[in-house]
């Protein structure tokens, strides 16, 4: 094992490494803040920037694209740098693309502010549970990243009524600005008093090394892809987060204003009701996920398919404007997609080495963010086809949200059989497995 990829901890963690935690957690923070602000701020962008609906779904086509384009070398920079250089680097570049979008008047201008607050974003969450993984035990773990995920739904709790109400009283430039000033100090407070073990790496010398190092991460990327286990854990990402996700940084704002009838702060609130769900659900799921790790998928496939289900239903059995109870209803629900998802990491930690978790849960992280960047943009079209933003063109468009949670779905249940299969041919060979497997009828042969 190379000394930049410390051994992972077994016993109890120590109060530099839960002071750590912190610090980088509050990074995330800022993150989500930052990634979902424009959920109640989407009709102000239109406004601002004279813009159509697909032109705003291109905000989250171009932050997310690259927060999903980064993952794997975000992977392969944190298990070389640390995570304390890469954290400083995140809340720097946020906090200047921050205070850019506050600023800029143009929508080109605006685009690459996203683009920038995308790169930063991609740094943050597998830097966190990289110095998690290093600092915690595996059991551990899993309450670790659930305890991460809420301090995401903290920040995300801030970018729904308090930043619409920020927004109203204070405008657009000051509200982003107070958001930019918050990243550039988190940034100060991490390079100052993050603890953080990981030693310098050799420099470079040539471009031979560097082909060389750039073929060994893609070997890596390969193998891990190759895992089951990684492979099921970037599909239970794809289905449980995409809809939510889509929903709460962009759409949700839109749909809840022009279908379901809600002011701009009753639609803030009915988007921070579903993260304070989420928030109070993802320990839970985090300390069911570390106890009984056999529930893991089947939780978050309950979660996709009743999500799934309640979209179906209304959209088929309801007019264009549907009751405000079931949307209330299922906008809450759907939040908890995003504290199952955290399942995904665990998949990755039981059967990645070490060396290369950062990495592999760089891959596990792609899943939800493409399915997401998928599902904002495709509303987006559809709206543009249909030459409108009203009840029967948003009733309509929420198909596409659908379509690719369902195919999600279907992935995942694919890759859990697969999965289970590939275990329980290694306990019939004596071999361990992270998670034992008792057969049943329904698993598929050797």
């Amino acid at each position: 094992m190379s000394a930049s990829s410390p051994a992972l901890r077994t016993d109890g963690p120590s109060r530099s490494a839960v002071f750590g935690w912190l610090l980088a957690a509050w990074v995330y923070l800022l993150a989500v803040l930052h990634r979902t602000s424009l959920g109640v701020a989407g009709l102000l962008a239109q406004q601002r920037f004279g813009i159509t609906p697909a032109q705003l779904s291109v905000f989250i086509f171009l932050q997310l694209g690259v927060y999903a384009a980064m993952q794997i070398p975000t992977g392969v920079l944190v298990d070389r740098y640390g995570p304390r250089r890469l954290l400083v680097v995140a809340a720097l570049v946020m906090g200047v693309a921050q205070l850019l979008f506050a600023t800029v008047p143009s929508y080109p201008a605006a685009l690459l502010a996203r683009v920038l607050l995308g790169a930063g974003d991609a740094l943050t969450f597998v830097s966190v549970l990289r110095f998690a993984a290093t600092h915690f035990s595996a059991r551990r773990y899993p309450l670790l990243v659930a305890l991460t995920g809420m301090t995401g739904t903290a920040g995300n709790v801030l970018a729904t009524l308090p930043l619409a109400l920020l927004l109203h009283d204070a405008g657009w430039t000051t509200g982003f600005g107070i958001a930019a000033v918050l990243s550039l100090v988190a940034g100060l407070a991490v390079w100052a008093l993050l603890p953080d073990a990981t030693p310098r790496p050799q420099s470079v010398r040539d471009l031979g090394e560097l082909r060389t190092g750039v073929e060994n991460v893609w070997a890596r990327v390969r193998v891990a892809w190759a895992l089951p286990g990684t492979r099921l854990g970037f599909w239970v990402h794809f289905a449980c987060m995409s809809t939510g996700t889509a929903f709460g940084v962009l759409w949700g704002g839109p749909y809840l204003v022009k279908a379901a009838g809600f002011s701009p702060a009753g639609a803030g609130a009915v988007l921070m009701c579903g993260v304070l769900l989420a928030a109070v659900f993802g320990p839970l799921f985090g300390w069911l996920i570390g106890h009984r790790p056999a529930l893991r998928v089947p939780l978050a496939l309950t979660i996709c398919l009743l999500t799934i289900a309640g979209w179906t239903a209304l959209v088929l059995a309801y007019s264009d404007v549907p009751p405000r109870g079931l949307v209330v209803a299922l906008f809450v629900f759907m939040a908890l997609g995003g504290p199952a998802s955290m399942a995904a990491f665990a998949l990755a930690r039981d059967y990645n080495h070490s060396r290369t978790l950062g990495m592999a849960s760089g891959v596990v992280n792609v899943g939800g963010f493409v399915a997401t960047v998928i599902i904002a943009l495709g509303i987006g079209w559809a709206l543009d086809i249909q030459g409108a933003t009203n009840p029967h063109t948003l009733r309509w468009a929420v198909l596409v949200a659908i379509g690719v949670q369902a195919f999600g779905a279907v992935r995942t249940a694919v890759w859990f059989l697969r999965l289970r299969a590939h275990n329980l041919g290694k306990q019939d060979q004596g071999e361990p497995v992270p998670v034992p497997v008792v057969r049943r009828r329904w698993d598929l042969p050797r």
